[in-house]
C-alpha cells in the first residue's frame, strides 16, 4: 500500500525518466477497448488522393520500433480549430492515497463552506446533473452515506477542461461578475434570488449578497434574462475590447511564433524537415508574425529587414547571452519577427538554404546549444519595453510560442550534458542541466512564452533534461519517428492552438464535498496571486497556459453523511488572451444526492471513472518498477470494486462484478497492458513522454490512450464499432484502431489480394483516420500494414486475445462473429498465435471475479 503523504491536494505532474538509451525491441502485449453495441460511422467525402507515400525505413524510428510501416503523407493542411484535444504534458507529482491501498485521495487539507443551511432551489430551469462539455463527472449522482461514497477503489471526481474552445450558446458577458463577499463564489443559475431586493444567496456558503439592485424584478421569470442565472457556463470579458471581438478563436492567429531549428541534421532528416517547414509557413494566417533561429555550435537569428535578401546575426552558443550581447538585437535595426504576408518568400529561402551536417561526428555528439538558443529567443520576446507588474511581465502583442525542432540532445553551452551517458560525471551534470532547463522554462512563462519541443529522428534527445523546459513553460515535448508528415502537422497545431496566459483555476464545492487531489497542467497558486475573501476555502491553481487541449482530473470525497438533496460545484478560470483582454469563465454544476447504492452505480459514467482512475494510477508510474506495481494496483482495485459493490455468486467463491459498471473493468484491463503501464513501448523515455502527455491531456485524448477504439470497414464505406478484440482480424476485412497517439489501419490478407478493392478500402480507412484526429494535438502517427507483416504486431499487441475464450463468450461479447460462415470462423480460428497474455475473461477469473454480463 502506498502511503505517500502530500501537503496539498494539487499534484503537479512530473516525470523523472532514465537517461536516453538506444531503443529496445518491442514486446508485443495487448490492449483493447470497451465493447459497446455496434455503431455505424460514415466518413466524409474522400480528400483528393494526391498523397505520396513517405519512404519507410529511411529514417530511424524515434519510437521503439524497427523501421516502421509507411506513414500516410497527405498534403499537410492548415490546423483546424480544436474542439477537445490533448494538452501539453507536464511532469510528476506528489501523490495522495486514501485509506485503502489505492491511489485516490489524501487527508482533508481544506473544507468548503462554513454554515449549514438548507439548499435553496434555483431561479432558472432545473438541469441538475446535465452534461457540460467543460465538466464531466464520474457519476451524475452523489451518495449521501459517507462510507459508501468514499470507497477509494472506485472514487468520485470530475474531469474539467476550463480552456475548452467556446461552445455554441456559451454566453459572453461584457461586465464584471457578481461574487459572494464571504467566500468568493459567483452568482449562478442555482442561486435563490429575492426579486424584491435583488439579493441572491450563495450556493456554496449560503450567504446573502447584494446585486447592487440589478436582480430586482417583478417575477422570477425575468431573472432568466441574466445569462449567469439562466445557463451553467458563462464567460465574463473585460479589458481591450473592440467591436466584433471574439475572445478565443481569434487568439490563435495572432500569437507570434519563434522557430528554433537544429542545424546538426543528416541529409535525409533535413529533407523531411524542410518539407514540413515549407508547409508550415504556407499554412499560417498572413498576419502571424514569425521569427526563425537556427542553432548548432552558434546561434543564427535571421533578419527580415533586408527585403528579399536572407541575412542573419550570429551569437556564440557557449554561454548564456548577456544583456550587452543581446542589445544589438533588441535595440538595433534588425527585424526578427515579421508577418508572413511580408516575409513568406524570405522564410522559404531560409528553409531552402539549410544544409546537412558535414563533419564526421555521430549525431549524439554534435554540438547543439539548445539552451542558449532559447535564451536568445526569450530576449527578443522580452524586448526593450517589458513592464514588470507583481512579478508577471505583460507586453502588448500577446503570448509567444517558441517551437524548437530538435534532432538530438543539448551537448553545448548552458544546460548541456555529455554526449555519452557513460561519462563518469553524467549523473551530476544531468542534474544541473535539469535545474537549468526548469529555470529557463519558468523564465519563459514569466514573459508569456510557451516552449514546445518537437523531437524527431533516431538520436536520443535526453528526455529527462528537456522535459522540464517544456513543462515549466506550459509547453509540450513530443517524440516523432521522423520530421515527416506527423511532425509537420504537429508543428502547425503547436503554433496555431489557442491559448491564454496568467491563468488562475479555482475550485469551489458545497460544504459536504472535499477536494482531495488535482492532477493537471499547473501548480498550487501563491496566496498573493488571487483575490482573497473572508471565508474563501476554494482551491487555487496557477496554470502555466490556458489551452483547449488540457484538462484537470479532480478527486473528491464527502466529509460526512450528506443531508441535502443536492450538492453544488463551481469551477472558474481567469486568464488573459492575446489581445490582453481578461476572460473569466464560470461553470456551475449541481448534482442530486441519493441513498441507494444501485441508483448511484447506475449514474456512473464508466469512461470518466476509468480516466480518473488511470490518471491517479499513471501518476505513480514514473519508472518501470513503479509501473509494475501499478499494474498490481489495478488488479486489487478491480477486486475491491467487486467486493464493495458487487455480489458473491451462489455456491461459488467468485464475486460478480457490478452489472452497472459494465465497461469499466475492460477499460482498466486495457490500461494495465497498454503503453502507459505495459510493455508495448520499449524505452522508459518514451513511456515518460506518453505519461506526461496523458496526465494533462483532454478527456477525449485521455480516454483513447486508455482504451483504443476499433472500427471495422463495411461495404459502402461505412464503419462498425467493435470491441478491440483479436476477433476483428478477419482476412476479408479492414480495421481502424484509434489508440490516441497512434492510429493503425490493418488490411486482411484476403482483402489485400484484391488490388482495386483494397485501394478503395484503404482510402476510406485513411479518410476516417484523418477525421478522427483532425483536431487532435499531438497529431497521432497513422500507420498501415497488411495481415502477416512484421509491423502488424503493433496492431495485434493492442488487441485482447479473445480467441482464447469459449465460443459462447466470444459470441456474447463480440456479436459480429455470428455473421461469419462456419468456414470463415474456422479460418479465423486457425490464424491466431497463442501468447501468454490473458484474455479479458481469463484475467477477471484469475482475480476470482465473474466479468459483468454484456448488454
Amino acid at each position: 500500500m502506498d502511503n505517500t503523504p502530500t501537503s496539498t491536494p494539487f499534484t503537479n505532474v512530473v516525470s523523472s525518466p532514465s537517461p536516453g538509451q538506444p531503443r529496445g525491441p518491442m514486446t508485443p502485449p495487448l490492449y483493447p477497448s470497451p465493447g459497446p453495441p455496434p455503431t455505424t460511422f460514415t466518413p466524409q467525402a474522400h480528400r483528393p488522393p494526391n498523397q505520396t507515400p513517405s519512404s519507410a525505413g529511411s529514417v530511424g524510428s524515434h519510437f521503439s520500433t524497427p523501421p516502421g510501416p509507411p506513414m500516410f503523407s497527405s498534403p499537410i493542411r492548415p490546423s483546424l480549430p480544436f474542439h477537445a484535444t490533448p494538452s501539453p504534458p507536464q511532469p510528476p507529482p506528489i501523490f495522495s492515497t486514501g485509506s485503502g491501498s489505492f491511489p485516490t485521495s489524501s487527508p482533508a487539507h481544506f473544507m468548503n463552506g462554513s454554515t449549514e443551511l438548507p439548499l435553496h432551489y434555483p431561479a432558472g430551469s432545473d438541469n441538475s446533473g446535465s452534461e457540460s462539455p467543460y465538466v464531466l463527472f464520474s457519476a451524475h449522482k452523489v451518495l449521501k452515506r459517507k462510507k459508501a461514497a468514499n470507497v477509494p477503489s472506485l472514487g468520485f471526481g470530475a474531469v474539467v477542461s476550463p480552456g475548452l474552445e467556446i461552445a455554441s450558446g456559451l454566453e459572453i458577458i461584457e461586465r464584471d461578475p457578481y461574487r459572494c463577499q464571504n467566500c468568493g463564489a459567483y452568482s449562478n443559475l442555482y442561486c435563490e434570488v429575492l426579486i424584491g431586493s435583488g439579493k441572491w444567496q450563495c450556493v456554496i456558503c449560503k450567504t446573502l449578497n447584494s446585486s447592487e439592485g440589478s436582480y430586482i424584478c417583478t417575477s422570477k421569470a425575468e431573472l432568466l434574462s441574466w445569462p449567469e442565472l439562466a445557463t451553467s457556463a458563462v464567460d465574463y470579458v473585460s479589458g481591450n475590447r473592440r467591436p466584433g471581438f471574439v475572445p478565443v478563436p481569434e487568439a490563435r492567429s495572432t500569437s507570434p511564433v519563434f522557430l528554433l531549428i537544429d542545424e546538426c541534421l543528416d541529409e535525409v532528416h533535413l529533407t523531411h524537415l524542410q518539407g514540413s517547414l515549407h508547409a508550415f509557413v504556407d499554412s499560417l494566417p498572413p498576419t502571424t508574425r514569425v521569427g526563425i533561429i537556427t542553432y548548432g555550435r552558434t546561434i543564427s537569428v535571421y533578419d527580415f529587414s533586408e527585403g528579399s535578401v536572407v541575412s542573419a546575426d550570429t551569437v556564440a552558443g557557449d554561454n548564456s547571452p548577456s544583456q550587452d550581447l543581446l542589445k544589438p538585437l533588441i535595440y538595433g535595426t534588425g527585424l526578427y519577427l515579421s508577418p508572413m504576408h511580408a516575409s513568406l518568400p524570405v522564410a522559404h529561402s531560409i528553409f531552402s538554404s539549410l544544409r546537412p551536417y558535414k563533419l564526421n561526428e555521430p549525431e549524439v555528439s554534435r554540438d547543439r546549444c539548445l539552451g542558449a538558443a532559447v535564451e536568445v529567443a526569450l530576449g527578443l520576446v522580452r524586448g526593450p519595453t517589458a513592464e514588470i507588474s507583481r512579478g508577471i511581465i505583460r507586453r502588448s502583442g500577446g503570448n509567444c510560442r517558441i517551437v524548437v525542432c530538435v534532432g538530438g540532445p543539448c551537448t553545448y553551452g548552458p544546460g548541456s550534458v555529455p554526449a555519452s551517458v557513460n561519462h563518469p560525471n553524467y549523473a551530476y551534470l544531468e542534474k544541473n542541466s535539469i535545474k537549468y532547463m526548469e529555470k529557463l522554462g519558468k523564465e519563459a512563462r514569466r514573459y508569456g512564452a510557451v516552449v514546445d519541443l518537437l523531437c524527431a529522428g533516431n538520436c536520443p534527445v535526453r528526455v529527462p533534461v528537456l522535459q522540464p523546459l517544456a513543462k515549466s513553460s506550459g509547453g509540450v515535448l513530443i517524440l516523432h519517428d521522423d520530421f515527416g508528415e506527423a511532425f509537420g502537422v504537429n508543428l502547425q497545431r503547436a503554433a496555431a492552438r489557442a491559448s491564454g496566459s496568467n491563468g488562475l483555476f479555482e475550485i469551489r464545492c458545497s460544504d459536504d464535498i472535499l477536494v482531495t487531489q488535482v492532477i493537471g497542467p499547473g501548480e498550487e497558486a501563491a496566496p498573493d496571486s488571487h483575490e482573497t475573501f473572508k471565508n474563501d476555502n476554494s482551491f487555487h491553481i496557477q496554470m502555466h497556459s490556458v489551452e483547449e487541449t488540457q484538462s484537470f482530473a479532480i478527486s473528491m470525497e464527502t466529509k460526512g453523511d450528506i443531508k441535502n438533496d443536492f450538492v453544488c460545484f463551481q469551477f472558474s478560470v481567469r486568464y488573459s488572451t492575446s489581445y490582453q483582454s481578461d476572460v473569466t469563465r464560470v461553470i456551475t454544476v449541481r448534482l442530486p444526492t441519493v441513498d441507494s447504492v444501485s441508483a448511484y452505480l447506475s449514474s456512473v459514467n464508466d469512461d470518466v471513472a476509468a480516466v480518473l482512475i488511470a490518471k491517479r494510477t499513471v501518476l505513480h508510474a514514473s519508472t518501470s518498477v513503479e509501473a509494475a506495481n501499478m499494474r498490481y494496483q489495478i488488479d486489487e482495485r478491480v477486486k475491491d470494486i467487486a467486493y464493495k459493490f458487487g455480489s458473491q455468486m451462489p455456491k461459488s467463491k467468485m464475486h460478480q462484478f457490478p452489472k452497472e459498471l459494465q465497461s469499466l473493468p475492460e477499460l482498466l484491463f486495457h490500461l494495465r497492458r497498454g503503453p502507459l503501464l505495459g510493455g508495448i513501448i520499449g524505452h522508459e523515455d518514451e513511456r515518460s513522454v506518453l505519461r506526461n502527455l496523458f496526465l494533462n491531456a483532454s478527456f477525449d485524448l485521455s480516454l483513447r490512450m486508455v482504451g483504443p477504439r476499433c472500427l471495422m470497414h463495411r461495404e459502402g464505406g461505412t464503419f462498425e464499432e467493435l470491441p478491440a478484440y483479436d476477433l476483428v482480424m478477419q482476412s476479408n476485412a479492414a480495421v481502424v484502431l484509434d489508440h490516441g497517439t497512434d492510429i493503425f489501419i490493418w488490411l486482411g490478407a484476403e482483402l489485400a489480394a484484391q488490388e482495386g478493392k483494397s485501394a478503395a478500402t484503404l482510402a476510406a480507412c485513411k479518410t476516417l483516420a484523418e477525421e478522427l484526429s483532425e483536431t487532435r494535438f499531438p497529431a497521432p502517427r497513422i500507420l498501415s500494414f497488411k495481415e502477416g507483416s512484421s509491423q502488424a504486431r503493433y496492431f495485434v499487441s493492442r488487441l485482447i486475445q479473445a480467441h482464447k475464450d469459449p465460443t459462447y463468450e466470444q459470441e456474447a461479447r463480440f456479436p459480429q462473429l455470428k455473421t461469419l460462415s462456419q468456414e470463415q470462423r474456422s479460418r479465423l480460428k486457425s490464424s491466431f498465435l497463442n501468447f501468454d497474455d490473458y484474455s479479458f475473461c481469463e484475467w477477471m477469473r484469475s482475480l476470482k471475479l465473474a466479468p459483468p454480463e454484456p448488454s
